[in-house]
Parts: C-alpha cells; sequence; structure tokens
C-alpha cells in the first residue's frame, strides 16, 4: 500500500512525521503495536490513517474528558465527521442518538470508566471494533508516573469484541513500564516502537533560589519580559490560584487551571488558552494532555515534578511548531518537603486500604464522609478484587518506594553539574548522540533567543456571560 499517497489524499499533509510511517505500516499489517513518540510528534496520526482503511471502528480509549474533547475538535477541524465522545456528562437524548447510531462511527472516544460499563459493553459488542487504542499507555502501569487503575480493566473488554488489533500509545515508558503496558493488555508478540524521546529545539534551564519570596520575584520578571504563550506549573491547587491572581493583578494575562476547578470551567480556560486569549495558564499537572498549541514558547515548574518521566511529558508541551523552547526548573532549599508530601499523597493510607477492606456495603460512603480519598479508593478497589489485605498494603508500600526513587532522580537533576539532556535521557535507558549548540544551563544558554516582548501589556476585559457560553458551545460543536 503507498501510504504516503492515502496521507496525501487523506489529509494533504506531504510526508509522515518519524515514526508515523513504521507504527501505522504494522497497525495494517495485523500487529498489536507499542509505540512511544516524544510529545508533538503525532502519535494520534497513527490511528487517524489506518481507520480509513480498516472496517468497522476505532475504539480510542482515553484518560481525560477534555483531551477526549480536544481529540474530537481536532478531527472534525480536519474534516472527520464520524467520530464521538462517549461520556457520562452527556445527555440522555444524545446518547441514545448515539447508541442508535454507533456502528457509523469512525471514530469512538471513550474513558475507561465507562468502557467496563455493562450496558455500554454490550452497546459495543454489536459493532465491529477493529483496532482498539490506548492513548497515554502509561497510565496503565502502576509503574507509570500517571498511574490510572481503571486502565487495567481494559483487557476485561477485548474477548467481548473479538480481540481486535492493540496499539498503545504514550510519550514517556521506561522499559519496566512498557513491560506492563505488554502485561496488562495481554499482548503477546507486539511490534514496539521506540523513537529517541530528546527533542533538540527543547532548552533545559535550572534556576536555584534562597526562598519562596526570590521565586516569585523572578517569575514576575520573567513573563514581564518573555512572551508566551507559556504553561506555569506548580505542586499544588493553592499555589496554582495564587500565581494565577498575582499575575493578573499585574495585569499580566493569564488564568489557572487544576483538577478541582468545575469542568466547564477547565474548558473555558483551556479554549481561552489555544485560541490566544491567554498568555500563561498557573496549573498542577492536570493541564497540557491534549493542548495542541504549536507555539508554546516556556513551560515552566515553579516547584519540583514528582517524577522526571512526568516532568519530561510536561516540558514536551512546548516548542511543537519546531521552534526554540524554553523548561526551566525553579528551585528552592526546602523544596523537596513539598516534593515528598506530594509523593505520599498520590496513593492510598495504610489506614485508608483497612477502612475500605473492613468496609461490606457501599465503600462509596467512605469517600463522602471524608474518611478515604476517591482516587485512594479507585487504587484500593482494584487491588481488593486481587488480593487480601496484607498483599493490598504490601503492593501499595512497593508503588510508594517507587514513588521515592523517581523523586530522587528528580533532586539529582536539579543538584548535578553535567548536562541535564543527557541525564534525561539516561533515566529513560536512551544513549544521547548530539546535542545542541542551545542545550542546557549546565552547557551554556542563549537566553536572548527567548527574551523577546512583542505584544503590549494590558489588562484583560472581563469576559461576559454571553461569550463565556458562545465559546463553550463552539467547543462543543454546537
Amino acid at each position: 500500500m503507498d501510504l504516503e499517497n492515502l496521507l496525501r489524499r487523506t489529509y494533504g499533509f506531504e510526508a509522515f512525521r518519524p515514526g508515523q510511517r513504521e507504527v501505522i505500516a504494522k497497525v495494517l499489517e495485523g500487529n498489536d503495536v507499542i509505540a512511544l513518540l516524544p510529545t508533538g510528534m503525532g502519535k494520534s496520526m497513527c490511528y487517524q490513517l489506518p481507520a480509513h482503511v480498516l472496517p468497522g471502528s476505532v475504539l480510542i480509549v482515553s484518560p481525560l474528558l477534555s483531551l477526549m474533547q480536544d481529540q474530537v475538535a481536532q478531527l472534525k477541524k480536519m474534516g472527520e465527521k464520524s467520530v464521538v465522545a462517549i461520556n457520562s456528562f452527556m445527555k440522555p437524548e444524545d446518547k441514545e442518538k448515539i447508541w442508535n447510531s454507533l456502528g457509523t462511527y469512525r471514530f469512538i472516544f471513550i474513558s475507561p470508566e465507562m468502557l467496563v460499563q455493562p450496558f455500554v459493553k454490550k452497546q459495543l459488542q454489536r459493532i465491529h471494533i477493529s483496532l482498539l487504542v490506548a492513548d497515554e499507555a502509561h497510565c496503565i502501569s502502576q509503574w507509570g508516573f500517571d498511574f490510572r487503575p481503571d486502565y487495567l480493566r481494559i483487557a476485561e473488554i477485548l474477548p467481548l469484541l473479538n480481540h481486535p488489533r492493540i496499539l498503545a500509545l504514550t510519550a514517556t515508558a521506561t522499559a519496566k513500564v512498557t513491560e506492563e503496558i505488554k502485561q496488562y493488555l495481554k499482548i503477546q508478540d507486539p511490534f514496539v516502537y521506540t523513537h529517541p524521546m530528546d527533542r533538540k529545539n527543547l532548552v533545559y534551564d535550572i534556576k536555584k533560589f534562597d526562598g519562596q519570596r526570590e521565586k516569585l520575584d523572578w517569575l514576575t520578571s520573567f513573563v514581564q519580559q518573555c512572551e508566551g504563550p507559556g504553561i506555569i506549573y506548580a505542586g499544588t491547587r493553592k499555589k496554582a490560584q495564587q500565581l494565577s491572581t498575582h499575575l493578573s493583578n499585574l495585569h499580566i494575562s493569564s488564568s489557572h487551571y487544576h483538577g478541582g476547578m468545575d469542568y466547564e470551567d477547565r474548558i473555558f480556560v483551556q479554549q481561552q488558552f489555544q485560541n490566544g486569549e491567554l498568555d500563561w495558564v498557573c496549573s498542577t499537572n492536570a493541564f497540557g494532555m491534549g493542548v495542541h498549541i504549536p507555539n508554546i514558547r516556556h513551560v515552566i515548574h515553579f516547584q519540583l515534578p514528582t517524577s522526571v518521566e512526568g516532568y519530561v511529558q510536561e516540558v514536551g508541551r512546548a516548542g511543537r511548531d519546531g521552534g526554540p523552547a524554553l523548561a526551566t526548573l525553579m528551585y528552592a532549599e526546602g523544596d523537596e518537603g513539598l516534593l515528598e508530601s506530594l509523593v505520599m499523597d498520590e496513593l492510598p493510607t495504610t489506614r485508608e486500604i483497612e477502612e475500605v477492606y473492613a468496609c461490606k456495603t457501599d465503600p462509596e460512603r467512605l469517600v463522602a464522609q471524608g474518611i478515604v480519598r476517591e482516587t485512594a479508593l479507585r487504587i484500593i478497589s482494584y487491588w481488593q478484587s486481587q488480593l487480601p489485605l496484607e498483599g493490598t498494603i504490601k503492593q501499595i508500600r512497593q508503588l510508594q518506594e517507587e514513588k521515592i526513587k523517581q523523586a530522587a532522580k528528580i533532586r539529582k537533576l536539579v543538584t548535578i553539574d553535567g548536562c541535564i539532556r543527557q541525564y534525561i535521557s539516561q533515566c529513560f535507558e536512551q544513549q544521547l548522540l548530539e546535542k545542541p549548540e542551545n542545550c542546557c544551563v549546565n552547557d551554556g544558554i542563549d537566553y536572548s533567543v527567548f527574551q523577546s516582548r512583542t505584544r503590549t501589556l494590558k489588562k484583560q476585559d472581563p469576559v461576559n456571560w454571553r461569550d463565556r457560553l458562545n465559546a463553550l458551545f463552539s467547543l462543543q460543536g454546537y
């Protein structure tokens, strides 16, 4: 098959990006595939093009509602009409319409939570699924930086769908994570494509400060000198809001984003950012998946991320247009305390595990009563179906040890004297063959590349409710 001609006829592109052709060819040959492609390398094309050749539908399991909505919007911009995202926010009449015409959709996006619902499984059984895509597949692995226990249940539906071929896509996965993806998706002999994760246009900087006041002063000066768009990552929701308020008070176009916000508010901020109405978004790590903005010039970590894998995923959202982009990691003495706290908060405590195991009926009430966190309950519930109490406690302790190891790599990243780019490549068991001229702070950075600001700073006009509704309706395709 002439894949270049198919690409040109279908989407108007003259050539594949590195890795795309190899992955697509193997999918069309009938292989199960695990593809590790850096952020911005066009992973979505690896299932979009095969969908125009394979019979039936392509089912894409996606971890975030905002990511699904963005992928649907991107496909519609490319002229695709037979695409749908199934989620719990849909109106009953819209769901009914989708179920009645499910087999007519070329692309079906769904969350892992919806995927395993009995009614949904029955509906999917009625149609022909030729390819199942596990997007952000590192979420499957308990050793991944963004472990999602609901992803472990994807394999349950494979026999019901007559074992479609599988495509697992991720930007960041170590050999350990890749092996777990194979295990949990029950892939016997997949074709594994691993592209070097280093992107030469990203420049790695580290700024060290005596205290938090100095960090904020530097950030203030930096955003006033350097043009966005950019993302500022904070370790907590509270800090993300504080940073956004601080910048807004300086008449700098910014907003905040985190998982505790209403769905409509998060979508609105994402849409503003994508439309160029915001220069900066101050966010927790909840922001970024599916944000297709090619000209992001800066990703700043105001506080330490919890893993090198998460860090690489987040900085990879900059410079998708191939232009120079600066990744700045900020550090002040004492930041390790927050890092250790965040690492421990990601997993259930022994007390939470014991409470869930002791609850014989309706463990959800433990969440309502504030005894167990919702995220902890999801993790415990999965292992409860597999292991006795002692086994689950042991499992969680092993995960905590792994998280501590991941955090130690971040601490080393801040303190090393050698090349940061080389160290990051080593964390992914890859060899760095060459360095760009503008590499990292330890090899010297030409900051003049990033210090232009052509836009005039001005106070944002308040968005009225009509503009807000119009933006939301536009995103939803109304």
